[in-house]
């Protein structure tokens, strides 16, 4: 599996690169430009990210803007829903109202942090990555 983590706490992204990386390769960007940019760059070398692990609250571009950023270029380039990268919103923010913001702007799933491995893992074979 190809994964992108987007998140910008060093100590959460070393947590989640460990954890993350039993299930495959895995690239970390720290800003919501960057994330956009790996997903575009991926896309163009025709090798797409399989799952996309977003933080809500990053400098530049926050998680929301990304999620919608990457639908929409998915809708744009005629990607159907069962093709989409599977993403996963993961966040301290974890109230009703930023969590139906996420699913409707497009998340596949949402995790809460700090991230319990048990609840990510269950996530993961919900979405049937795993």
């Amino acid at each position: 599996m190809k994964i992108l983590l987007a998140e910008d706490d060093f100590s959460t992204r070393k947590y989640m690169m460990d954890f993350l990386a039993r299930y495959g390769a895995c690239d970390v960007v720290v800003d919501g430009m960057e994330a956009i940019d790996a997903y575009l760059m991926a896309l163009e070398e025709d090798d797409p990210y399989d799952l996309i692990c977003l933080d809500v609250m990053m400098p530049l571009m926050d998680g929301y803007q990304v999620l919608q950023n990457i639908r929409s270029m998915e809708q744009n380039r005629g990607i159907v829903e069962d093709e989409r990268v599977k993403i996963i919103m993961t966040t301290a923010l974890n109230d009703n109202e930023n969590v139906e913001m996420a699913f409707d702007l497009g998340c596949t799933a949402y995790s809460g942090k700090p991230l319990d491995q048990d609840k990510f893992e269950l996530a993961l074979k919900k979405i049937g990555l795993i």
